[in-house]
């Protein structure tokens, strides 16, 4: 038995006034953490140590972002306890009859094999043609479609979501359905997103092709469609459409269940040539923020230590050529002043760049000179890209007026910057009160940590609350063969091991700060038993209760049950993953999750094993027709 003790962004006029708001009115923060590479555990651990004497030394306000006031010190809580089982089958599978057991273990098993993984949709195509649509429908539903998927519809998925709900286990709804369509379509569905992007064909054959060459990556090709769910990008009512279905499914988890979540993906909401294009604009103005604090001898620093001093900043501007005044737009003072600035007030200026295009300049390495920033950002684009931020806005609204939480989904890191943006835009408006927008972070990508300490930071200087969702990412084998192909460094940790310790290192610093001001939200959407583990000892030690809602966990339907449903019954706050659509539409859904899982499926002997161990116990002591009650 495990046992578990339990105890609107920055706008301006122009860039002058805002540098001296920024450089007079803000105060500069910056998280304290370890430079050293070679030693990162024992720096958490420091940190960790000084965070819970921080925590235990004061007695906790009352929970802010809308939830019940408890005012309690971390010590007083240590009397309660908390016991979860990982090992009873009996109890994890009370909500299952034997016929689900049984198809359960069918399914699991034949997940583990590679060759099935491998070949799945030319196998479900032969079904198809086999057996027929009809029978081939029926054959899903009974066996993959059955256990992964929910239903056909929003009325058909709420008995299961009801049933879940009742053993303490809530959902976060998806609308699955997904594009699985060639290459040469995928291909010609982008080349005439630039026309209609452009309401004629006046944009011309050259600005076509030149901003389609650099997105010709984007994984549309008919492997990687499997692999990725990217959205194609036909048109803007195609959009549309997708924030529509996006709404109604926000609509059903308000109506399915209390307190539920629903997922959306960006690339549905714009044009995904239009994300790579900005999350490029992003990532130059953030590596020139780092060039330029090398050149003033602080490189090799955690992010937000690093600082940029004024006065060396138009020093050295000049010395690379260009003819914007800093030293005049920068210096400016009001009362106190450090005369610095660090990373994210640097970033902030992107949010005024169509006020001062000329302050945005990032160096050629080619030319060896400075050029626009925005130089292949045209104001179509920004403002396509507005209306993607319309429509996330009122994806935004609906799940506030619906009471729900809104997931914004990580995907491939060459969209990710933009996708953060946005979502950070979206969450600094509408988690004023309460955490509604959860923003995803991929602890497989080397630089998670940087983005997940950099992004409570903002959140804590604009007063917001932060809402995260952490997983160990769904892309690595496509965004290793694009980083090979495009000869640029693999984003991805080099193995299971350095995943998991990046994971529990993010983890950690989330927790850290849930304890410091109750503001901070996170989701543990993990399969991995240690790290479930390792959430429960870590929320003992810090004294977060299950019942303030602050710490969630989550995982897909119809996997980890034994994990789930036992979280749930001990009072912690669980969810599971529910993606729904009509069978011939969400198989590509099923095919991409069996590509993601493979390594977890061939894993999960102990499940298997639980799921049989039952099944015999059942048939030995007659409960074989056992009917879940609820």
């Amino acid at each position: 038995m495990f046992c578990v003790k339990t105890v609107p962004a920055p706008t301006w006029a122009n860039a002058v006034n805002h540098f001296r708001r920024l450089l007079s009115n803000r105060r500069l923060r910056s998280i304290v953490t370890s430079s050293s590479t070679n030693r990162p555990e024992k720096a958490d651990h420091a940190r960790t140590r000084s965070g819970v004497q921080r925590a235990s030394a004061r007695l906790q306000t009352p929970g802010e972002c809308g939830r019940a006031e408890r005012d309690r010190t971390i010590s007083s809580s240590a009397a309660n306890k908390f016991s979860v089982d990982f090992e009873r089958g009996q109890e994890a599978y009370r909500s299952k009859d034997s016929l689900e057991l049984l198809r359960s273990l069918v399914v699991l098993k034949f997940c583990s094999y590679d060759f099935l993984v491998d070949n799945n949709k030319e196998i479900m195509d032969l079904s198809k043609k086999i057996l027929g649509q009809k029978v081939f429908d029926q054959f899903m539903k009974m066996t993959f479609y059955g256990q992964f998927v929910a239903g056909e519809d929003h009325i058909s998925i709420k008995p299961l979501i009801q049933k879940n709900q009742a053993f303490g286990v809530g959902s976060v709804l998806d609308y699955s359905v997904e594009e699985d369509i060639s290459q040469n379509e995928a291909h010609q569905k982008e080349m005439n997103s630039f026309i209609s992007a452009a309401g004629n064909e006046s944009i011309g054959k050259d600005y076509r092709e030149k901003n389609y060459e650099a997105g010709k990556q984007l994984g549309d090709s008919q492997d990687e469609v499997i692999g990725a769910c990217t959205y194609f990008h036909a048109d803007e009512a195609k959009c549309d459409q997708h924030m529509e279905t996006f709404m109604k499914c926000i609509k059903s988890s308000s109506e399915s269940s209390m307190n539920g979540f629903s997922a959306i993906k960006m690339t549905a909401l714009g044009r995904p040539q239009l994300l790579l294009q900005f999350s490029e604009v992003l990532v130059k103005w953030q590596r020139f923020f780092t060039f330029l604090a090398s050149q003033q001898g602080r490189d090799g620093m955690e992010a937000l230590e690093q600082k940029l001093e004024l006065t060396q900043l138009q020093e050295l501007m000049i010395r690379l050529g260009t003819k914007a005044d800093f030293q005049d737009c920068l210096s400016g003072k009001k009362g106190e002043s450090t005369g610095c600035i660090d990373i994210l007030d640097w970033m902030s200026l992107i949010d005024d760049r169509v006020r001062i295009p000329d302050l945005l300049f990032v160096p050629n390495v080619k030319l060896g000179e400075l050029e626009p920033l925005l130089k292949n950002f045209t104001a179509e684009d920004e403002n396509q890209l507005k209306r993607t931020l319309q429509r996330l806005d009122v994806l935004a609204k609906c799940a506030l007026e619906n009471g729900v939480r809104l997931m914004v989904d990580a995907e491939q890191t060459y969209f990710q910057p933009a996708i953060s943006k946005l979502t950070l835009d979206l969450q600094r408006i509408y988690n004023r009160e309460k955490a509604i927008v959860f923003n995803t972070y991929q602890c497989y990508l080397k630089e998670a940590y940087k983005n997940v300490t950099m992004d409570i930071e903002l959140s804590k200087r604009e007063g917001w609350c932060f809402a995260a969702k952490l997983v160990r990412g769904a892309y690595m084998y496509q965004e290793r063969e694009r980083a090979k192909e495009l000869q640029y460094e693999d984003p991805i940790n080099p193995d299971y091991e350095s995943t998991s310790r990046m994971y529990h290192r993010c983890l950690r610093y989330v927790l850290d700060e849930i304890a410091l001001n109750r503001k901070a939200n996170v989701m543990v959407a993990s399969h991995n038993e240690d790290t479930i583990k390792h959430t429960l000892i870590r929320m003992n030690e810090l004294g977060l209760l299950p019942t303030e809602n602050k710490v969630f966990f989550g995982q897909l339907l119809g996997m980890c049950d034994q994990i789930s449903f036992p979280l749930g019954q001990a009072g912690f706050s669980i969810y599971k993953y529910v993606p729904y659509g009509p069978v011939s539409e969400v198989m590509p859904y099923l095919s991409r999750r069996a590509q993601e899982n493979r390594g977890f499926m061939k894993g999960a002997q102990k499940e298997r094993e639980l799921l049989w161990k039952e099944l015999k116990r059942r048939l030995l002591s007659g409960e074989l027709l056992y009917r879940p009650v609820y």
